[in-house]
């Protein structure tokens, strides 16, 4: 806004003196506010839709075994609890599950919209993924027919295989945090930084350190997250986090 104040007071100085600094400067303000404006109005519609996609796609892979279970209904509740939704929101969000549960639901448009509105932004991308095997894992069990589908869902939205197993590994990771560096959770350690067991120290700290910076929760808000999936993404940071501290355990 302030850029547009200085230019348009500028012109009106060139071209009307005085009093055209003060009326460029004026017309500078309303067009900043006005253009505020719209980038608000363009930021929210963009959460809405990607919130709306988070909830269809989940109550279309929990629906992928054939039923949608008590645990996976509590998942879904539970991340309304996580993200503060309340009222119209909660609302909108439960509609949002149930549709995709529905015969005629269009996965792969859906799948489409995400790309879209992720397509420069991988770990929003990411994001999205984590939330969706957060749901279908919520009976401790990950079905054939739901990894399949999750594998569809990554290629919809433009993420490749190497990435969910990403994903696979920090929620392994969460189940075994007060296991240690057992075998099975020190080789999710590493995978959830992408890096291969036989890297050197250094290498594990740039990923490290890229990994949470990609993952900050106020870099992924100036990104277009909804402020309510701070917690979620807050939680994706943990993971990160424990997984290097029990690399590094396990390598002193």
């Amino acid at each position: 806004m302030l850029f547009l104040i200085i230019v348009f007071a500028l012109i009106g100085l060139a071209i009307g003196g005085p009093l055209g600094l003060l009326i460029g400067g004026g017309l500078g303000w309303w067009l900043g506010r006005r253009l505020k404006r719209r980038l608000n109005v363009a930021r929210q519609r963009l959460q809405e839709g990607f919130l709306d996609s988070i909830f269809s796609v989940m109550g279309c892979l929990c629906q992928a075994d054939g039923k949608v279970t008590d645990g996976e209904l509590g998942i879904a509740e539970k991340l309304f609890d996580q993200m503060r939704l309340q009222g119209e929101q909660r609302e909108r969000a439960r509609a949002a599950f149930e549709r995709g549960r529905a015969d005629d639901f269009d996965l792969d448009a859906e799948l489409a919209s995400v790309n879209r509105l992720t397509r420069h932004q991988p770990v929003m991308r990411q994001v999205f993924l984590q939330v969706q095997l957060s749901a279908i894992a919520a009976d401790g069990v990950l079905h054939d027919s739901e990894h399949e589908m999750m594998l569809r869902v990554a290629r919809g939205v433009g993420c490749s295989e190497t990435e969910v197993q990403q994903i696979e590994a920090m929620l392994h990771g969460a189940a075994a945090n007060s296991q240690g560096a057992s075998e099975e959770a020190l080789k999710d350690a590493y995978q959830v930084l992408g890096v291969s067991e036989d890297a050197s120290d250094a290498d594990i700290k740039k990923a490290y350190r890229r990994l949470m910076s990609q993952n900050h929760p106020d870099k992924l808000a100036g990104k277009g997250l909804p402020e309510s999936m701070r917690d979620v993404a807050q939680a994706r940071t943990s993971e990160i986090a424990n997984a290097y501290e029990r690399i590094c355990k396990a390598r002193e």
